[in-house]
């Protein structure tokens, strides 16, 4: 009997003390490694997403360089009314710039107001907005049906650019 009270107890000393470590130690270097697999997958996503903002700014950068020095929202989208029809539909166009802070860059923006034009008047005029190389963005478009004739709108754009 005292030899197998002192077996059970060498065998609890021997789970203890060796055996559950090693168990208690695979499992946090399981638990570790999915840590740090998914630390790496995250990673590697983040890089991938580092990769398409640097390539965008990339862009940005060509194309900045290649608009004129002479730049200004107001007369493109001016010159692009005339150029589309629209110059006549034009009620008012009201330009705005504001600087960042801590920033080289300026946001000029300008709110347009076109009355008694067709949707596929404004869809071409969006569309040569959107489509220019000269980074513009349309911010904001508020589109009300006229009560004057069937078919025609009047709109508000308001539509930014970054200058530097």
């Amino acid at each position: 009997a005292v030899y197998a009270a002192s077996g059970l107890i060498a065998l609890f000393i021997l789970i203890k003390v060796i055996i559950s470590p090693i168990i208690d130690k695979r499992d946090r270097m399981t638990r570790a490694l999915e840590a740090q697999t998914k630390t790496l997958e995250e990673m590697r996503h983040l890089q991938s997403e580092y990769g398409l903002i640097k390539e965008k700014a990339g862009l940005y950068k060509r194309r900045f360089k290649a608009r004129s020095k002479d730049f200004t929202l107001y007369s493109f989208l001016d010159r692009l009314a005339d150029k589309s029809g629209m110059k006549n539909h034009i009620t008012y166009m009201r330009p705005t710039t504001s600087a960042r802070e801590n920033s080289a860059y300026k946001i000029s923006k300008v709110e347009m107001k076109l009355q008694s034009i067709t949707l596929n008047q404004l869809t071409s005029y969006l569309h040569g907005v959107e489509t220019s190389k000269n980074i513009i963005n349309i911010k904001r478009v508020s589109i009300v049906r006229t009560g004057i004739k069937e078919g025609y709108i009047n709109a508000i754009l308001q539509v930014e650019t970054i200058e530097i």
